[in-house]
Parts: C-alpha cells; structure tokens; sequence
C-alpha cells in the first residue's frame, strides 16, 4: 500500500505529471534535495517505521512516474555497502539519529539530521550507522529506482560483484519480496517499541515540573514543533524554537553550529511537541550526544494548555 503524500510536498517540488499529458522530466539532484526535506518534515510516514535486527528496514512510501521516496531504518551497526543506482539520481537526508557515508579516496562524512545528500547517475557509495543509536533517513530517486549495483572494496577501487549489473535485482521486484517475507519475524521493532525504548532513559516531567523547572531551576525549554503547528496551536512564552531537524546540531557543545546556551552537557534541556511523542525521540537523541539531564513534557503543549498554565494564544487570520 503507498502512503499519500501531501499534496503540497508534490506541488511545490513541481511535479511534471500533473496536470499534464506528456512524459515526465527526470529530477535534479537539486529539485530531489527539496522534495526529501519537504517530506521529512511532513506527518503521517513515520508510523510505518520499524527496526529490524537482522538488517535495514525499507519501504517505498511514495511512487510517480518520475520519481519515488523511501523510508530505511538503520540499527547500529547496519549498512549499504559499496552500491550505486543506476541510471537514477537521488537525495537522502537523516530524519532521526546520525549515519555516515563512505566514498572511495574521501573521507568518511558524518550525516547530521537535516543536512541533504545528493548526487547523480552512477554514483558509488556506502552508507552506515556507526553510532550507538538506531537511525531513520528518508531518500528519493529519479527516475525511480529500480537498479542497484553493488560492488566490494579491493585496495582503493571498486570491483563489481558477480550479481551487479545484468544479474541485479529490480528493486520492484526485491523490496517488496523482502517485506512480505519477513512480515511475521518477531525480530523487529515497531515505533510504538522504539519509542518505549527511548522512554526508558528517560525522566520526564509534566507541565507542572516542567513550569518549575524552568522558572526557579534555570532548565531550557525547546520547542521542535513545525512553524504551521506553532501558527495553528500557540506557543509558550520564552521557549526557545528550535525544530527537529536541527536539535542536536543546536545543542551539541562541539558542534560549530551550536547555540551560545549549548556550553556543555550538563545543561538542562526539555524538549517539547504537539503530544509528546516526537519530543521523546528528541530527548532520547539529546541523551546520546551526552547531554544526560535531557527529557521532555508528558503530553507536550496540548498537556501544558490543557493544565491551565501561561501561552501565547494563536494568531488569528485577519
């Protein structure tokens, strides 16, 4: 089953094939680059997510006749290995967690969340999750995938294996197959899991503590909710908005894009979203990169409305 995209991630990429009668023109790097950061941070994907232990999980979400999106999931320690796409162009970016990508001759770069990746036809790569926590990274291709090359590491080149080229798998063909027959494993974890897992490491406050903490504690309240959920449902004064694509670049102390408050890792930070799902695997992400004293708001900002306590009401349209 293909999950609906929103229509206005398919408009605003300019998809030729609406509309219009006549063949669809091939994606650009570029024009692939917006329509994954534009999907990343649309709802409704991220509930088909599961990890699998015995390998990437992968699910084509979206297909047209000019180009489709995927959704993969990486455990730590999960990879590609050395493969390209064919005659396909494509872009990836991490939507949670961080991945690494190898070339032959380059050095190794690290895949922060909301940082894309594209590249051209024939492009070789591997990409791995070398951290400590799983990954989730969304990837478009066009025209659609439906050719994989893999190739094995000799010295400093890249020798194809027996099966590339002519003997390689249609994707159509081998992803779909790969899913159905491992449906009834009891390997994999769904997000309902992930998300109990990351809930583990963490203390979590309700809007009461979170209030206290942050006025007589000092702690840093964060809002990762989108710019049109924030326009929608209000905000609350003196939270600092920082979305999620960007937190951990925002509040690790080493990074070079960090925030003045992001000094070390014993800051006391609080994420929070809509409900407090999303702010979870936030506070869990923060955690990894060493900032333990991270957690989030039970029930988000619908909870701290809810719970009587001060917000900057809506705008509303004149």
């Amino acid at each position: 089953m293909q999950l609906a995209i929103d229509k206005q991630v398919v408009h605003e990429a300019g998809n030729p094939s609406i509309g219009s009668k006549s063949a669809p023109a091939s994606k650009t790097p570029k024009e692939l680059t917006h329509i994954v950061s534009r999907f990343v941070s649309s709802t409704g994907w991220m509930d088909r997510v599961r990890l699998r232990t015995d390998g990437r999980w992968y699910e084509r979400l979206y297909h047209s006749a000019d180009y489709d999106i995927w959704a993969i999931s990486w455990l730590p320690g999960q990879s590609t290995g050395f493969h390209d796409h064919g005659a396909s162009s494509g872009a990836f970016v991490v939507a949670s967690g961080i991945l690494e990508e190898h070339r032959v001759g380059e050095r190794a770069r690290v895949i922060h969340p909301g940082k894309p990746r594209a590249f051209g036809p024939d492009y070789a790569h591997d990409v791995r999750n070398v951290s400590l926590a799983p990954a989730i990274s969304i990837h478009a291709y066009s025209p659609p995938l439906d050719e994989m090359n893999d190739y094995e590491l000799e010295g400093s080149e890249l020798v194809p294996r027996e099966r590339a080229s002519a003997k390689a798998e249609t994707i159509n063909q081998a992803w779909p197959a790969h899913r159905r027959e491992n449906a009834g494993r009891t390997d994999s974890m769904s997000i309902e899991q992930v998300l109990s897992a990351a809930r583990t490491q963490l203390r979590r406050l309700s809007p009461e503590e979170t209030y206290e903490a942050v006025t007589k504690s000092g702690a840093i309240l964060v809002d990762i909710r989108p710019e049109g959920q924030r326009a929608i449902e209000g905000s609350i004064a003196g939270a600092l908005i920082v979305e999620r694509n960007v937190l951990e670049w925002r509040f690790d102390p080493s990074s070079s894009a960090r925030l003045p408050i992001a000094t070390d890792h014993d800051i006391e930070v609080i994420v929070f979203c809509s409900e407090g799902y999303t702010s979870s695997l936030a506070a869990a992400a923060l955690q990894e990169l060493g900032l333990w004293r991270a957690t989030d708001v039970v029930g988000g900002f619908h909870a701290w409305r809810d719970s009587d306590l001060p917000i900057v009401p809506p705008v509303k349209p004149s």
